[in-house]
């Protein structure tokens, strides 16, 4: 799952769960990468509960709740979302704006107490089930693909594609990226990054 505890500039009215799919001619902005929402999370937690750093209550509901639509009936959309993005909003990363709206309904159906005004759609390009899949197909290469050993595996934080780390030597072959995008399959991309190996427990 890819679900951040992250603040970063909100979509903008036009991204609201309030506004109407054709609202906005361009859509909803892109869902944002992970170094942008890294470069902006404040010094600070957005709230603290007893001197412990939390989400604000009201998007911390929110996004549960949401979640737990994206994760189920809607899962063929829900990409990715952000609690506090900024803080006590939640962006909401989907396919299709439609079928987001209508999670949106879905989640304030199960939820009344939720609300939407504090949600924010971005545009993602898959499904969080469509990049497991393909995660578990790089993934069952094997720990060692071409003589480099495979660390992590993962959807992107934006829902663009699989996120895949390894050595450095490895994260420069084309021969390993070629390797791992073709497992993929769907032309979902794949990133090679320099990752470190886990520490053995």
């Amino acid at each position: 799952m890819v679900e951040q505890a992250r603040p970063v500039p909100s979509a903008g009215p036009s991204g609201s769960a309030e506004a109407a799919p054709s609202a906005n001619p361009s859509g909803p902005a892109a869902c944002p990468t992970q170094a942008q929402w890294l470069s902006a999370r404040p010094s600070a937690p957005p709230t603290t509960i007893g001197g412990t750093p939390a989400n604000t209550p009201e998007a911390q509901a929110l996004s549960q709740a949401v979640g737990a639509q994206g994760r189920a009936a809607f899962a063929d959309v829900w990409g990715s979302q952000i609690t506090d993005y900024p803080a006590g909003r939640v962006a909401l990363c989907v396919t299709d704006l439609s079928r987001g709206q209508a999670l949106a309904a879905a989640a304030k159906k199960a939820d009344p107490t939720i609300d939407l005004n504090r949600l924010d759609f971005y545009r993602c390009r898959y499904s969080q089930r469509t990049l497991d899949a393909a995660r578990d197909r790089v993934a069952a290469l094997g720990p060692t693909v071409l003589g480099f050993p495979l660390y992590t595996f993962s959807p992107a934080t934006d829902a663009s594609g699989v996120q895949v780390t390894t050595t450095a030597e490895g994260a420069a072959s084309k021969a390993l990226h070629d390797k791992l995008a073709q497992a993929a399959g769907n032309g979902i991309p794949v990133t090679v990054d320099q990752g470190e190996a886990p520490v053995a427990s």
